[in-house]
């Protein structure tokens, strides 16, 4: 027979730095030794040969001391041990022990054993003999380390932490394991007696040494004093007579993955997720693929509170990026009184990447429903790290995101097995904010707390001792210096006492305006009702945690402002405190369009007329939380001081809609007034499909959508949507789908640019966002500029002009107060203006209104016709310009577009050697001949594109070629450059500057070039 022994951890060790020693037998092995904690985690696996069941096997823990060189004393170094007899495996279901934790003890040397509680460790073992499967897939080895007693549980990143209820394990009932304990308790006593003259012979300095402790668990031990027969439901029953007490806890700071109610009562709902024998636990763990399930018995632990709790081991099915992971979780009651439960359930995975250094925690809780015979279920969770890591926003971040989708599925599983009960979150919501509206402190209970202190006690003792002392004093003599009416100190002790008086007086009075200033800052917005009709923004203020402070004392004065859609409105100062607990409710009046985000700042108040100082700030996204989350949301703040100190903020928000459809109605009207265009409201259903697309709340809606290319890299055919709070775009070319959005609100700019060769004769949409916005959508922008924008360009449009004026309107309409739209408009009417001036200077060519100044002149020894074929689209034009820096060198043939004048299309790319920005270039041509056909002159006009204000200008270039007077075969080439200007800008003169030195070099070399490759082509014609 094998014997399988798997190491898991162990708990409440004395000291750091331990290792576990295996013996059975005479094979020995042991693990690696874990450093600097308490509460190892070693997750081993080691496997002995059992020729006999009387054998045991010897657990020992040791102490690694790096000091002890060569000579190692194993009896200081011994931490505790436990021995299991291999008989007792057999009794096990399957002959497989599930993971228990032992208790450790350590025997004295020279006497008879003596208890000492020297820690846990948590062991599974399994005997497989011949015939038997020696898989060892059924046992996971996990990382479990659970105290109830201080409620500190760990948690674990594994997006699959409701797979504890995905498969049923086997379980061994009450009786049984009671009659286990008393054959335990038997064999043992034997054990002991047979072995004990051996036992008092040996030391511990000896590691082989066979010492018997006990092997019940903590389970078992306090399972004596109960009824023998127990099921679930009876000890559901008796918990509720020991913790019928205990009030429900608070949702845990990390969010909420479910808020639902269910038409089941409470009691069957806990049954229902819970029970050993509970098919739901089967299916989800078919559909989301968990195997090797192992459940662990509902146990009672023992401690300062009793608690069922039981341990639940699985294995969950790979994904793209994670290969399959085991997992333990230890489930743990908090509360069941029969009516509301609240399950604590934690996990961990630590063979995921960084899987040791953080836990999570999911609190369930079942309380009843507003109707009879239903329940409210809300799953909420939280993140801990126990150890420091750079990776730990992006832990967070993946965390989140595989709960979101792992309990996507439980609830779809749920809403396949109960009936969802709607139209429930109004009365709680009213119940929420009515409890708030009572937990007000009055005006005198706040002064008490705030000045019942030593310094106004203090203060208040010296001045009635300086009255009575006054009073018992008789009239003092005029002496020294003083006269009548003038009374001085007598001496230095009366000089620093009068000094101490008046510093304390001083300070108590700062404190009594400092409150009465606070109180005053508070009775403008609390408990101010929202005024009119549309989007009404109810935000509760719970309580703050771990404020910063700017006082030398530890303590602040904060007070919250609440910025949305312009708007704002202030909480009350809570004095002298990190910890405020406001309980205020705050609305904002209601708003023509959903917001989008709320601006949460808290400062230190320091008086009406002195600058407050920012404690943090946070930005929260509608967007991107669900209403149960909104609904009870812990924020984190930013800032240095607010990150150095962990700072957050617990809300409540509620976004309503007091006039339902007639809003949408309302923000459609007005909308097509700024468009000038009808627009009809999408159906519902393409409206839900919007929603589900990009994963956005209910109360979002889709003002229009076009079929456009999203220009990158590689272009991308797709739509882009319009809602009232977003902009949309998604793709899906053969399974590869892009999609993004971002905010109106995260918008700096929107610039056209005229269609070009790259743009296939359609003009572009350029989208610009602010510093450091959208980057969840940053990888479908095609560049980011200097300053750190992400920029994003669509085009072939169906229809560009409509699509252009209704994106513009709504920008306009989300970002922009009135007087601003009207300047944007005006502003945007005068740059349709110079485009449309741009277009007939680009078709025409109009050379002179440039400005042209002469950059480059040469005599060449080669002919007219020999130096236009630069300008012919041959050979010698590509190689050319592929040799100084033209990358994608592409032109269009030539076409007469008058009498006389010819024009042709040219594009190509810079490299990075000739401009840093690799721009593209787009350039207009027309050439027309002298007179008398002495030459010809080339009109250019060079438009830049990806380039720093390329908006801003346009390069003008003429080329004049005629024949030249020193010799037959020669002609005179003279270029020019202009540059037209559309927009101002501070850098004309230096953007001037440097295109005309660039180009003035530039085409020196050009026709240098191509003069020797014409001369040399002379050349080999000649030879030849």
């Amino acid at each position: 027979m094998r014997l399988y022994v798997y190491v898991l951890q162990a708990k409440d060790l004395a000291v750091k730095d331990t290792y576990v020693k295996l013996r059975v037998g005479k094979s020995k092995s042991k693990t690696k030794t874990s450093r600097n904690t308490l509460n190892p985690v070693w997750n081993e696996e080691f496997v002995f040969r059992v020729h006999d069941v009387d054998q045991q096997l010897l657990a020992s823990v040791y102490h690694h001391d790096d000091d002890s060189g060569f000579f190692i004393n194993a009896s200081k170094d011994l931490v505790g041990r436990v021995t299991i007899p291999i008989w007792l495996i057999l009794d096990e279901h399957n002959q497989t022990l599930p993971p228990t934790w032992l208790s450790l003890e350590k025997p004295r040397t020279g006497r008879k054993f003596i208890y000492k509680d020297c820690g846990k460790i948590l062991l599974t073992i399994s005997l497989h003999g011949k015939g038997h499967d020696n898989s060892t897939n059924h046992l996971l080895y996990a990382q479990s380390d659970i105290n109830h007693e201080d409620h500190k549980e760990f948690e674990s990143a594994n997006k699959l932490s409701n797979d504890v209820f995905s498969a049923k394990a086997p379980c061994l009932k009450f009786t049984e394991r009671k009659h286990l304990a008393k054959a335990i308790t038997g064999r043992l006593e034997k054990f002991f007696n047979n072995n004990k003259t051996e036992e008092t012979s040996r030391t511990v300095t000896d590691d082989s040494s066979s010492d018997i402790s006990t092997a019940v668990s903590d389970h078992e031990d306090t399972l004596e004093g109960h009824h023998s027969s127990c099921s679930f439901e009876e000890a559901i029953e008796l918990m509720q007579s020991k913790q019928n007490k205990h009030e429900v806890p608070e949702n845990l700071e990390g969010g909420i993955l479910l808020d639902q109610m269910y038409s089941l009562s409470s009691y069957d709902l806990n049954k229902f997720l819970f029970a050993p024998d509970s098919q739901f636990r089967t299916d989800l763990a078919e559909l989301q693929g968990t195997t090797d399930v192992q459940e662990g018995p509902w146990t009672w632990k023992s401690g300062d509170v009793s608690c069922l709790t039981r341990v639940v081991t699985y294995t969950k099915a790979a994904t793209k990026l994670v290969k399959a992971v085991k997992a333990i979780e230890d489930q743990t009651y908090i509360k069941a009184n029969g009516r509301e439960f609240a399950i604590l359930v934690t996990v961990s995975t630590p063979q995921v990447p960084y899987g040791n250094t953080f836990v999570i925690e999911l609190l369930y809780k079942i309380t009843p429903g507003p109707e009879e015979s239903s329940s409210h279920l809300i799953i909420s969770w939280r993140i801990n790290f126990q150890q420091s890591t750079m990776m730990k926003s992006m832990i967070e971040g993946g965390v989140k995101q595989g709960l979101k989708e792992s309990f996507d599925q439980f609830a779809d599983l749920m809403a396949q097995n109960l009936k969802i009960l709607d139209g429930t979150e109004l009365p709680d919501r009213d119940h929420m904010l009515s409890t708030l509206q009572t937990e007000q402190q009055s005006d005198w209970e706040l002064a008490i707390e705030y000045f019942f202190n030593f310094t106004v006690i203090f203060t208040i003792f010296m001045v009635l001792y300086f009255m009575v002392h006054i009073l018992l004093c008789d009239s003092p003599k005029v002496q020294g210096l003083e006269f009548v009416g003038l009374d001085l100190p007598d001496s230095f002790g009366e000089l620093i006492t009068s000094g101490i008086l008046i510093i304390l007086v001083q300070r108590v009075y700062n404190m009594v305006c400092h409150f009465i200033q606070a109180r005053l800052q508070r009775g403008s917005d609390h408990g101010v009702k929202a005024q009119g009709d549309g989007w009404v923004l109810t935000v509760a203020l719970i309580e703050g945690v771990n404020l910063a402070s700017l006082d030398s004392k530890g303590f602040s004065d904060p007070y919250v402002v609440f910025t949305c859609n312009g708007k704002t409105t202030t909480s009350s100062v809570k004095l002298q405190t990190h910890d405020p607990q406001w309980n205020e409710i705050l609305e904002f009046d209601a708003m023509d369009e959903p917001p989008s985000v709320l601006d949460v700042e808290v400062f230190d108040f320091d008086g009406p007329f002195d600058q407050a100082a920012s404690l943090g700030h946070a930005e929260i996204n509608f967007l991107k939380h669900t209403s149960s989350e909104l609904a009870d949301l812990w924020v984190s703040l930013e800032g240095k001081l607010a990150q150095s100190c962990q700072s957050k903020l617990r809300l409540r928000i509620f976004l309503d809609n007091n006039k339902g459809v007639e809003a949408i109605k309302d923000y459609l009207t007005k909308m097509e007034k700024e468009i000038g265009k009808k627009l009809n409201p999408p159906s519902p259903h393409r409206n839900s499909t919007f929603q589900k697309l990009f994963g956005l709340p209910p109360e979002e809606f889709l003002i229009n959508d076009f079929t456009c290319q999203l220009k990158r890299k590689l272009p991308v055919q797709g739509r882009l949507f319009l809602s009232a709070r977003i902009v949309g775009f998604y793709a899906n070319l053969f399974g590869h789908k892009t999609k993004f959005f971002f905010l109106w609100e995260d918008i700096e700019d929107i610039q056209v640019l005229p269609p070009s060769l790259a743009s296939m004769g359609s003009p572009t949409l350029v989208i610009i966002l602010r510093k450091g916005r959208g980057l969840d959508a940053r990888h479908g922008a095609k560049s980011q500029d200097e300053e750190g924008r992400l920029r994003f360009y669509f085009q072939s449009f169906v229809s560009f002009n409509v699509a252009s004026r209704i994106i513009m309107a709504s920008w306009r309409a989300r970002t922009f107060a009135p007087d601003q739209k009207k300047q944007i408009v005006e502003e945007q009417q005068d740059q349709e203006e110079s485009l449309l001036t741009l277009e007939d200077v680009e078709s025409v060519v109009d050379a002179e209104d440039a400005k042209m100044s002469k950059i480059y002149t040469a005599e060449l020894p080669i002919s007219i016709t020999s130096l236009m074929e630069i300008f012919d689209g041959g050979n010698l034009e590509h190689n050319i310009m592929e040799k100084s820096g033209c990358l994608n060198y592409a032109t269009t043939t030539w076409e007469h577009v008058k009498p006389g004048v010819s024009e042709r299309q040219v594009s190509y790319k810079f490299n990075r050697h000739v401009s840093i920005f690799g721009g593209e270039v787009t350039c207009t041509q027309q050439k027309s001949p002298i007179p008398n056909d002495e030459g010809w002159i080339v009109n250019e006009v060079m438009v830049l594109h990806d380039v720093p204000f390329t908006d801003h200008f346009r390069v003008h270039f003429m080329y004049q070629i005629e024949k030249s007077g020193l010799a037959h075969n020669a002609c005179k080439c003279e270029a020019y450059i202009g540059i037209t200007w559309l927009k101002n800008t501070e850098f004309k003169l230096r953007i001037t500057r440097n295109i005309t030195e660039k180009f003035s070099h530039r085409l020196k070399e050009i026709f240098e070039m191509v003069e020797r490759e014409i001369v040399f082509a002379t050349q080999q014609d000649s030879c030849i």
